[in-house]
């Protein structure tokens, strides 16, 4: 099972993506992978994280105004301490997991040396993938490596019915129900 969640920022990809998770480890099934939360201070932006799924390790990936040679819109990318950790996470995760989960393939992420490479290994590697994708992503490779996945484009509208339904899916996919 190869899944991609994509659609504009702000439309609950990574809320759908996270509801997922939470459904299958409900049901006992190993996850890993990583999530890139965004962090707020007082309503504000101020950055993004990384987290393992399997371990919760986390560490930042980017952070607003950061001095780095590496930046994305206005954030300054931490390529080595954010590249241990995705490292470690995505390779436990093709090793360990039955379910491999990324929030999300985006421009930080294809920042990261190491993240395309692992990224290509475990869409070859037979696991099943839940991906949360950039709705820009034109990555050759990795758009030709998931063209054959089911592909949910979320919206404002349709939102709260794959919330419903989605997670479901998913477990009849792996047949867990």
């Amino acid at each position: 099972m190869k899944l991609v969640i994509t659609g504009r920022p702000g439309v609950g990809k990574s809320t759908l993506f996270n509801t997922i998770v939470t459904s299958l480890k409900d049901k006992g099934i190993i996850v890993g992978g990583i999530i890139t939360p965004e962090v707020r201070v007082s309503g504000k932006r101020i950055g993004f994280k990384i987290v393992d799924l399997l371990t919760s390790e986390e560490t930042w990936l980017a952070k607003r105004e950061y001095p780095s040679s590496v930046k994305v819109g206005s954030y300054g990318v931490l390529i080595n301490e954010a590249s241990r950790l995705v490292e470690k996470a995505l390779s436990r995760a093709i090793s360990e997991a039955l379910v491999v989960g990324v929030d999300e393939v985006g421009p930080m992420e294809l920042k990261l040396p190491v993240f395309k490479p692992l990224l290509l290994k475990l869409l070859k590697s037979g696991k099943h993938v839940i991906l949360v994708v950039h709705y820009n992503l034109s990555d050759p490779e990795i758009t030709s490596e998931i063209k054959d996945a089911k592909r949910v484009v979320l919206n404002m509208e349709n939102r709260e019915v794959y919330r419903r339904t989605l997670p479901l899916e998913v477990l009849r996919e792996l047949k867990l129900i």
